[in-house]
């Protein structure tokens, strides 16, 4: 039995791309994916010290100056303890005034032995005694003023512990993640850092340059950047340093013709911030200028 199944050509409409690919200015060019990060890399921020935090100063996005405030760890006991320590320096203060009488007083007794007219009006014993006196005297006030300084120390020590409780922002910054909150118990081993910072004033586009096309590449070229899927905003970009090793590929932007097995050359720029719509952790289509004399530009293909 023979069947046939005739049917007549059908052409479905092709969808357009919801964003068109962004394309290169420069006559001979090195494309790369490239990852904004802040000017300082994702700065980490986490305590010296475990314990539960209390107070949360800061909020994702804001801006912050070096030394402001981030978050709190549990006060409680270190405050008791310098409450102590106090308390201990008040103690050895009081001592230091004791033993200063008695030297004070050990001394007036050895005075007036010493000035009678007839020295056989006191025994020699006696004069000893009283030199012993001053002597055993004057070790407790030193000891007393050490005891007064070991004191004031420990109560300083605590003042540093108390302050090391409170961490702060290491430099001048915009807080990219808060990932702790109020309650949290952390700890500074902890995979996760409580806070991340970064300075994202200047902007850093770290670009994965395929180990094929590294020996084309000359520092200090230009380079045109786009975000991902906005082929109308062009960065133009500066150099800033090549890392002078060749990593494994770990950024994948899901390209169909994309190597995972390759090795990559990471190549920074940098641009200012401004008020571009432009986000740490997002991906760029980075153009770089690989012509052999720098400058060369055309204008994008139509």
């Amino acid at each position: 039995m023979l069947i046939t199944v005739a049917g007549g050509d059908k052409t479905f409409p092709v969808a357009s791309p919801l964003a068109q690919p962004a394309r290169t200015p420069f006559a001979d060019t090195i494309a790369g994916a490239g990852l904004i990060e802040p000017s300082t890399q994702n700065i980490a921020v986490a305590p010296p010290v475990a314990g539960i935090i209390t107070k949360i100063h800061v909020h994702a996005g804001q801006q912050v100056t070096a030394g402001t405030p981030l978050f709190t760890i549990n006060e409680a006991a270190v405050a008791a303890e310098i409450g102590v320590r106090d308390a201990n320096v008040q103690v050895a203060a009081a001592r230091v005034t004791e033993a200063d009488a008695q030297l004070a007083e050990a001394n007036d007794q050895l005075s007036k032995v010493r000035k009678l007219s007839d020295p056989r009006a006191v025994s020699k014993e006696e004069v000893m005694r009283r030199q012993t006196a001053v002597r055993s005297a004057t070790s407790r006030l030193k000891l007393a003023q050490a005891s007064l300084t070991q004191a004031r120390a420990q109560s300083k020590q605590s003042q540093i512990e108390l302050a090391r409780l409170t961490v702060r922002a290491p430099i001048d910054g915009e807080i990219l993640q808060l990932n702790s909150r109020l309650g949290e118990f952390v700890a500074p081993e902890r995979d996760v850092a409580p806070v991340v910072l970064g300075d994202t004033r200047t902007l850093h586009v770290r670009v994965d340059i395929d180990e094929a096309d590294a020996a084309r590449f000359k520092p200090g070229a230009r380079a045109i950047a786009y975000p991902r899927g906005n082929s109308a905003l062009a960065i133009e970009t500066v150099f800033v340093r090549v890392d002078p090793v060749v990593i494994p590929k770990k950024s994948l932007t899901g390209g169909s013709g994309e190597r995972i097995d390759t090795r990559v050359l990471q190549v920074l720029f940098s641009f200012e911030r401004g008020s571009r719509p432009i986000f740490v952790g997002q991906q760029m289509e980075v153009f770089i200028d690989a012509t052999a004399k720098p400058g060369a530009v055309r204008e994008p293909k139509s």
